[in-house]
């Protein structure tokens, strides 16, 4: 029994592909986020965001909260600020998809919404002049070295112990980039030959959750070296394999997962030998109101 929720947090399920991969002499398992709380990855560094927060003293229960989001950072924000009792501001595109929209306001989150056409960097130049001229103070999922943290401290002892140290290669779509950073991290502690493969989209591809940023909007806390490879995939493939995980492995997911399950199998074709882990980073519930399953 736990005594909270957030008690709750990590600790997500590591399955094997039994019928996506077909190489016998490569075991590839997926590594289920949806299982948190609030449904992805972002879970995480959520927690660990506020609650270090909270215990440095850089706000209080009486800070105005404010922090820009394509969803799930935002979905554990407002799920994590209403257990502390936090008033938080969460400011995303207008193309969002409603479910996200709906989940964190049902947390309790304010949501202001921001032209799609400037997109995630648009929410974030927005949330800075809040910062700037209205006394909010950021949570700064792309500077906080919180981020990272939460997969050094978690994810990345999760994906070593469940694998029994056998990881050969660790695969992940590339957002904030905590999720990539913190596990790298870690993994390369344990073994500095495990591979860690970051996933971008291609040249023109829209994919929610996966970004190739622009030079003045990479994340503050991406550390290129702790990316051995960086992998692209088209949005086509990656709706592709969000289906295949659906349908043949039971697997319900995002674009983002797909693509980085795209890219591990396509690793998985090539290889030897070798154990994969891919990140699926959310469920696919949020996604319900987007082409993304027709």
């Amino acid at each position: 029994m736990s005594n909270s929720l957030l008690d709750l947090i990590g600790n997500t399920p590591l399955v094997e592909s039994k019928v996506l991969n077909t190489n016998p002499n490569v075991k590839l398992y997926f590594k289920l986020e949806g299982h948190n709380p609030g449904g992805s990855v972002k879970d995480r560094p959520a927690y660990n965001m506020i609650k270090n927060g909270l215990e440095r003293g850089d706000f209080s229960k009486d800070s105005k909260l404010i922090e820009a989001t394509s969803g799930n950072t935002g979905i554990g924000l407002a799920m994590v600020a209403g257990v502390y009792g936090l008033d938080i501001e969460l400011v995303m595109p207008e193309n969002s998809t409603v479910e996200r929209i709906q989940t964190m306001r049902a947390y309790g989150a304010k949501v202001t919404l921001t032209s799609s056409d400037i997109g995630i960097e648009g929410a974030r130049d927005y949330a800075e002049s809040k910062v700037a001229n209205d006394s909010y103070i950021m949570v700064n999922q792309f500077g906080n070295d919180d981020n990272w943290k939460a997969h050094y401290t978690t994810t990345g002892p999760e994906v070593w112990k469940d694998t029994n140290g056998k990881i050969t290669h660790f695969v992940s779509s590339m957002g904030t980039t905590g999720t990539i950073t913190g596990t790298s991290t870690y993994l390369k502690e344990q073994n500095s030959e495990v591979k860690i493969i970051g996933v971008q989209p291609e040249e023109g591809a829209r994919i929610p959750g996966i970004r190739k940023w622009s030079p003045e909007y990479v994340p503050e806390i991406y550390n290129p070296k702790k990316v051995d490879d960086i992998l692209y995939v088209n949005e086509k493939d990656a709706i592709v394999m969000a289906k295949k995980l659906a349908m043949e492995e039971g697997i319900f997911s995002g674009m983002s997962s797909g693509g980085a399950a795209t890219i591990a199998l396509r690793l998985a074709s090539q290889l030897e030998s070798g154990v994969i882990v891919s990140i699926i980073c959310d469920r696919g519930d949020r996604y319900l109101s987007s082409n993304l399953f027709d």
